[in-house]
């Protein structure tokens, strides 16, 4: 799906660069990558750390699965090659805005370890900051939890290829940070997010 069929396109470098406007927004561009089950809380926290960041002067965007989906990714479903595919434009639109000096919070399940770590290449190639997040809860949590009723519809058999159920999630090896979402509150996980922000240089 990710075959380049454009011939005879060059990058074209402006006379602004990333250092000029990470200088100007008083901050450095970052992708903060938000994994876990569905139900794991990762939309929760990254909606809770872009109201912190805003609050504190920051510009901050957030790139959510489903409100992606609605849009950009529509023509997509999730089958294996189409969530890949998903992830693949998220990563570069997330390149997109930390050129722009923008801190970018994508919520998504992304499954798959293979998946992630090409996301993460494609920001060390442009000497890019990639904070992996992983919002970790055990299955039964965010199955009790079960705020779209997905769940549900998944046990029931009316959605197919669902993350824990009939489609396996490949936990990350070694991510930047760990939030165990069922044993800290919110405020804590922002707390946790701020300061690595802060030690990394971000803000």
């Amino acid at each position: 799906m990710t075959e380049v069929k454009a011939t005879n396109v060059h990058w074209h470098d402006g006379e602004v660069s990333r250092e000029d406007r990470n200088a100007l927004l008083k901050q450095k561009g970052a992708t903060l990558w938000f994994t876990g089950l569905s139900g794991s809380g990762k939309s929760t926290v990254a909606v809770a750390l872009e109201k912190a960041l805003m609050e504190k002067g920051h510009l901050c965007y957030r790139l959510d699965g489903d409100n992606i989906r609605l849009g950009i990714n529509k023509n997509l479903g999730f089958s294996a090659d189409d969530r890949a595919e998903n992830i693949r434009r998220i990563g570069e639109i997330g390149k997109l805005f930390v050129d722009t000096g923008v801190i970018v919070l994508s919520s998504f399940v992304s499954p798959y370890r293979a998946d992630r770590d090409n996301v993460r290449a494609l920001h060390a190639e442009s000497d890019m900051p990639f904070i992996e997040v992983y919002v970790d809860v055990p299955l039964e949590v965010a199955e009790e939890r079960d705020p779209k009723g997905l769940y549900k519809k998944a046990r029931a058999g009316e959605i197919k290829n669902f993350t824990g159920i009939d489609d396996p999630y490949e936990a990350p090896e070694s991510p930047e940070i760990v939030l165990n979402s069922h044993e800290l509150s919110l405020d804590e996980e922002v707390e946790v997010l701020l300061a690595a922000l802060k030690e990394q240089g971000i803000i």
